[in-house]
């Protein structure tokens, strides 16, 4: 078990700049390269994440996850990675949540950051991103989710002892 002093994280505003190191922000901005399709009636928003599920002959899966909010003050417990593909998180109410990631590579305490994301966010995290799983804020939320399916293990999970918390939401 990974134990720390007790820490409390403010959440940040989620914006494809300051989340750039995880993974990629998915949603309808006008920074995204998007054009109009079908007669004019449709606007497409094109290649807002790069999901990568390949390694060991994987596939992509969508799934959806329901996820419940936890107590506040919220405190992080556990962490997770995929070593093998990327992981999409897509919202699928109207409802705000958290995003709780640390970089790739060997897992560092210090380095974990905290994003809330608005209802039309998704996020989709890097292959080996530390990540805590779904935080839904208000009620419980459902998120559709593409992520790898295959042979080998895709998830590494810590313990942690529950003294990083986030602060108010």
């Amino acid at each position: 078990m990974i134990t720390d002093t007790l820490r409390v994280l403010t959440p940040k505003p989620l914006t494809q700049e300051a989340f750039r190191k995880f993974g990629d922000v998915i949603e309808a901005s006008s920074k995204a390269k998007n054009f109009a399709i079908n007669d004019g009636l449709t606007h497409r928003y094109h290649d807002l994440a790069k999901v990568d599920v390949n390694d060991n002959g994987g596939h992509a899966l969508i799934s959806i996850f329901r996820s419940k909010p936890l107590a506040e003050p919220v405190a992080i417990k556990m962490m997770e990675r995929h070593p093998h593909g990327s992981q999409a998180f897509i919202p699928m109410g109207n409802h705000p949540y958290l995003v709780v990631v640390a970089p790739a590579g060997e897992f560092d305490v210090k380095k974990i950051e905290v994003f809330i994301a608005s209802s039309d966010q998704g996020v989709n995290y890097h292959k080996g991103t530390w990540h805590h799983f779904c935080l839904a804020t208000v009620d419980e939320s459902d998120f559709l989710v593409v992520d790898r399916g295959g042979e080998g293990d895709n998830c590494d999970a810590l313990v942690l002892d529950g003294t990083l918390q986030i602060g108010r939401i």
